[in-house]
């Protein structure tokens, strides 16, 4: 299973920026989907985050600017992000958590991260 996530970049202040993450491989289910970012000499921290059925939740300091959406049949997940300011420059990570087969459990997958860069 592979996690490839795009749509990084550089971007001033007040632009916006659209992520993608696509989860490949032997799938047979998956959970809740993810955003997390880390920011030089931060730890990772969670950004929104969706169930299989399009609940979402977000770090409260996000909500209204970030929008996290899911495609099931695509296996897909977004992250709009608008008004975008330099300190949400971080990796971005995708996550999901993604059952393999019927029998086994679901594990947390990691994807490669995508840089944004807000500039001032």
């Amino acid at each position: 299973v592979q996690l490839q996530a795009s749509g990084g970049g550089l971007v001033q202040a007040g632009g916006s920026l659209r992520l993608s993450c696509q989860a490949s491989g032997t799938i047979f289910g998956i959970n809740d989907m993810a955003w997390y970012r880390q920011a030089p000499g931060n730890q990772r921290e969670l950004v929104a985050v969706i169930t299989y059925r399009g609940r979402t939740n977000y770090t409260e300091s996000l909500k209204g600017r970030f929008t996290i959406s899911r495609d099931n049949t695509k296996n897909s997940i977004y992250l709009q992000m608008n008004s975008l300011r330099p300190e949400d420059t971080a990796v971005y990570y995708c996550n999901a958590d993604i059952a393999r087969a019927y029998w086994t459990p679901a594990t947390h997958y990691w994807g490669q991260g995508t840089q944004v860069t807000v500039s001032s």
